[in-house]
């Protein structure tokens, strides 16, 4: 999630003046969606492994977006690239209380028409405590549920760069800069080798130093398993989908037009078992998308990751 300060301009147009362009064009570059680059927190791409309950290990997460400069028809589109590697885990703390814990290191670049750009850096870390509020006994029932309910915290640990040229998405940052707040909940119902994980994630998102908001963020997944035993090593196809909403950024309390977005994803992937070990790919396809009025577009998205069962 990534942020910058926003000079919001109450108005273009006036019956005496001819509209400011400059700050029309300087404004539109400053208004893409909290949907860049902000998921590689989590979000859509999960909190969890569908493989393994406990575990720590390393994810690695690749989007990409197109990105259009400019207000006029003929405006140039370009490329962004968002690397991140996180350190993520899901540690139990008892028998129905886990902590969550994600720590990023981003590394984005895009292609200027001036030159290529590139920041990275630790980006900022999650810290969310989840309660198993029912779960069924495996041998009661044909068919075994368990919910889990969470909540965390977002804290500000990535570097907030405050450049205002005009030439910036606030989107391309380590950090935003401010404290974000997140209730999770997870279903999962199975039957004999066969689930389906329901994931439901709301943050709160506050002002930062620079008084900019990043709107709210509902994210939603949706996810069917399939457990394949080969003795040796355990397969676990997946195919579901997952979406994400985001509520207007504010600038001095004031909501900046255009900055709201939606998008619905379409999820492949798999992971494989062995012993204490295991490792999942996902990917995600953009199916529908609504984000800053047609002014960013995203791509594919990828993640790979290694876990250890604790």
């Amino acid at each position: 999630m990534l942020v910058l300060p926003l000079v919001v301009y109450a108005g273009e147009f006036d019956s005496i003046q001819t509209p400011n362009y400059k700050q029309m064009f300087s404004r539109l570059l400053l208004e893409d969606c909290d949907a860049c680059g902000c998921s590689a927190n989590g979000g859509s791409m999960g909190f969890s492994s569908l493989l393994t309950t406990n575990f720590v290990g390393m994810r690695y997460v690749y989007q990409s977006y197109n990105t259009k400069q400019g207000i006029f028809a003929n405006s140039p589109w370009i490329e962004e690239h968002f690397n991140t590697w996180q350190i993520w885990a899901r540690i139990p703390l008892t028998s129905k209380i886990q902590l969550s814990l994600l720590m990023p290191y981003h590394q984005n670049n895009r292609n200027l028409l001036s030159g290529n750009e590139q920041i990275k850096g630790f980006g900022d870390a999650t810290m969310m405590g989840l309660y198993t509020v029912f779960q069924t006994q495996k041998d009661s029932t044909i068919w075994v549920h368990k919910i889990q309910v969470g909540t965390g915290v977002k804290l500000p640990t990535g570097k907030n760069t405050q450049l205002n040229n005009g030439t910036l998405n606030p989107s391309f940052q380590l950090g935003t800069g401010s404290w974000d707040y997140l209730f999770l909940s997870e279903y999962v119902v199975k039957r004999k080798k066969l689930g389906l994980n329901t994931s439901l994630n709301y943050t709160f998102k506050t002002e930062n130093d620079s008084r900019y908001q990043f709107g709210d963020q509902f994210n939603y997944a949706s996810t069917l398993f399939y457990l394949i035993d080969l003795q040796k090593v355990k397969v676990l196809p997946q195919l579901g989908l997952a979406g994400e909403v985001y509520g207007a950024n504010k600038q001095f309390m004031q909501y900046i037009p255009g900055t709201k977005g939606d998008i619905l994803f379409g999820k492949l992937g798999f992971e494989l078992g062995k012993d204490r070990f295991s490792l999942g790919i996902n990917s995600m396809l953009p199916f529908v998308q609504h984000l800053t009025n047609g002014n960013v577009k995203a791509n594919t998205r990828w993640a790979f990751n290694l876990n250890y069962q604790l």
